[in-house]
């Protein structure tokens, strides 16, 4: 059985930068449980990295959230804490949007049979990139691990959740 990580954008400017939120920080023991649990077993671990130019606030999600983030080059673009070393060992996936273009074609010619998602935020990059694995990998099982999941929005987090069980990817 073929397994596979995400860890989707656990990144400093969501952890403590300037869209990061209490409780954030909370996530990376438990991450780093994961992934070495994966590499423990010979699993795969690819990280996402949110990506933005300096162009940030001219583009749609700009303009719809204006708070630059995660701006390539800059500090608030790594990887968060103790979580930045394991991704030197690791697939990372830049993605300038929710969802990764580049992963989806990753996974069309790297099939798996289980993927886990962890990381932020829950409600809007975790959700996207669950949806795009379910949609190349069908009979996959697809798991969000809520325990290393989080979201400033807890209500709307919730929702994703809801959703995502129905679109048959397990919620644990």
């Amino acid at each position: 059985m073929r397994k596979l990580l995400l860890v989707i954008d656990y990144q400093n400017d969501f952890v403590d930068g300037s869209l990061g939120f209490e409780g954030a920080e909370k996530l990376e023991p438990i991450i780093i449980e994961r992934i070495e649990e994966y590499e423990k077993h010979n699993g795969e671990v690819i990280f996402t990295l949110d990506t933005h130019q300096d162009d940030y606030m001219e583009t749609v999600e700009g303009k719809n959230l204006p708070i630059p983030h995660c701006i390539e080059g800059t500090d608030g673009h790594e990887i968060y804490g103790a979580i930045r070393p394991y991704s030197r060992h690791h697939l990372r996936i830049k993605k300038d949007t929710f969802g990764s273009k580049d992963l989806v074609e990753y996974l069309t010619y790297n099939q798996f049979d289980y993927v886990e998602l962890v990381g932020l935020v829950a409600n809007i990059c975790v959700l996207s990139n669950a949806i795009l694995v379910k949609s190349v990998l069908p009979n996959a099982e697809i798991v969000v691990n809520s325990k290393a999941c989080d979201s400033n929005d807890k209500e709307m987090m919730e929702k994703g959740y809801d959703i995502l069980k129905n679109l048959h990817i397990k919620v644990i």
